[in-house]
């Protein structure tokens, strides 16, 4: 049982240190010991050194949307369950921490609307463009050249970080990367985006629309700058960890030496005179995802396939019919040996499927034609992403930051890191007054000859 703590000490440390003019703060607080609090506890001994004491607080499991559930004796990926190959920050942890990639298992998906498969992947490529541009015309095409530009203007993200360069806000942060274009992309729709750029109606209905369920439980109504970042997720080759994702998190917290402290903050205050005027954190709502993890034998019929033998999908995706789930994959467990291979379709397997709601027996049913277990997490997965005005700071007052600030514009495991990187600089610079490196609007050109 976590017991309940307040947050007053580390807030006054800092405050402390800082007012006496020592040469790096003696204690950092953190709360939340998931990728973002793990990541930050790492960037923030990097910068401040090793004797720097970092107290990670953490109500749950470390890890946190970076999870496991243990099914048959096998574990499987209950949380975020890949990653982009342009994670430049989850691969970099990975190396350091002398973690290995996942054997990828090979599968075919395909996108169906409660009645029909409206397109299927083949196991050749081309036919698989083929298909596209016969049902879609250029609009693939179009799609992709948009994410490619967003993508290619975000990973100057990277190299501004590398430079030491920190931003105080949201808004801030995606100006210098895309200037007004980005900022504007949180508040207009991906629908709206793609049509202007020549992606027709029907491909966002069947395609877009499909991704966006199964990655954010959300519809092309999302804003743009997010959407694209879940769109680039599907283009590009992903990854896992050997052992499970989580294991970045444990890994993080162990290489920094950070004092883990299993208890729940409710309240950080500042000791004496308390924050005045109060502090405003940007409060929205959050997505509800219900990830079940079933073992069992899948339904074939229910997708046109009388004989589960010829069913050839281990991943579906859906529109927006059928309502009741996003996504149904069938899943290699976190441990992936050299002679490992996919249960097939006939066989009983472990099949994760995304919710927006938890499963009625009724839905299981419909699913499954029998099962032996059914075990589920539910998350607060995902902001409800919609126009912020204004998007929120990471500065909420001068020691104290938010690190989820920018999960409100893009939310996903590497923007988390983006972000932590982002705080333990900002952080860094604000202590020793290198106010040169903080929202900096011409950044672009200072490093336009190592970009």
């Amino acid at each position: 049982m976590a017991r309940a703590a307040r947050l007053f000490a580390a807030l006054a440390a800092l405050l402390a240190a800082a007012a006496t003019g020592d040469a790096r703060p003696s204690k950092i607080a953190v709360v939340g010991a998931g990728i973002g609090g793990s990541a930050v506890a790492h960037f923030l001994q990097q910068h401040f050194g090793p004797r720097v004491q970092i107290d990670v607080f953490e109500k749950g499991t470390v890890g946190g949307r970076l999870a496991t559930i243990s099914v048959n004796k096998q574990h499987y990926e209950s949380g975020a369950a890949s990653f982009h190959s342009l994670s430049l920050h989850m691969q970099g942890f990975v190396k350091q921490l002398g973690l290995r990639h996942r054997r990828e298992v090979g599968g075919r998906s395909a996108i169906f609307n409660g009645e029909d498969f409206v397109l299927e992947e083949t196991d050749w490529y081309l036919l698989n463009l083929f298909r596209l541009w016969w049902h879609y015309g250029i609009s693939f095409l179009r799609l992709q050249m948009w994410v490619e530009e967003v993508m290619e203007k975000f990973m100057r993200i990277y190299k501004y970080q590398a430079h030491g360069y920190a931003f105080s806000g949201v808004e801030e942060l995606l100006y210098s990367l895309g200037e007004s274009a980005f900022v504007n992309m949180t508040q207009r729709s991906v629908a709206e985006s793609l049509l202007q750029v020549g992606v027709t109606q029907r491909f966002i209905d069947d395609v877009v629309s499909a991704v966006l369920r199964a990655s954010y439980g959300q519809s092309a109504a999302m804003p743009a700058f997010a959407g694209a970042m879940s769109l680039a997720g599907a283009q590009g080759s992903l990854w896992s960890v050997e052992g499970g994702n989580k294991l970045v998190c444990s890994g993080l917290l162990k290489l920094t030496k950070a004092n883990v402290i299993h208890a729940t903050v409710t309240t950080v205050t500042l000791q004496q005179t308390g924050f005045d005027p109060p502090i405003d954190v940007v409060q929205g709502s959050f997505q509800p995802t219900v990830v079940s993890l079933v073992h069992g034998y899948l339904n074939s019929s229910y997708f046109g396939f009388p004989d589960p033998k010829l069913f050839p999908f281990a991943s579906i995706l859906t529109t927006d019919f059928p309502s009741f789930f996003c996504a149904l994959d069938n899943m290699c467990p976190v441990n992936v040996s050299a002679s490992f291979r996919r249960k097939q379709p006939q066989e009983a397997a472990v099949w994760r499927v995304q919710s927006p709601q938890p499963l009625l027996r009724s839905q299981l049913k419909t699913l499954f034609r029998s099962y032996y277990s059914v075990q589920t997490a539910e998350w607060q997965a995902h902001p409800v992403h919609g126009p912020h005005s204004p998007l929120p700071r990471f500065v909420l007052h001068d020691q104290l930051f938010h690190l989820n600030a920018l999960e409100w514009a893009a939310s996903s495991v590497e923007v988390t890191a983006v972000a932590a990187k982002n705080v333990a600089l900002l952080a860094f610079n604000r202590w020793y007054q290198d106010l040169d490196k903080i929202d900096q609007k011409d950044l672009m050109h200072k490093v336009k000859t190592e970009l």
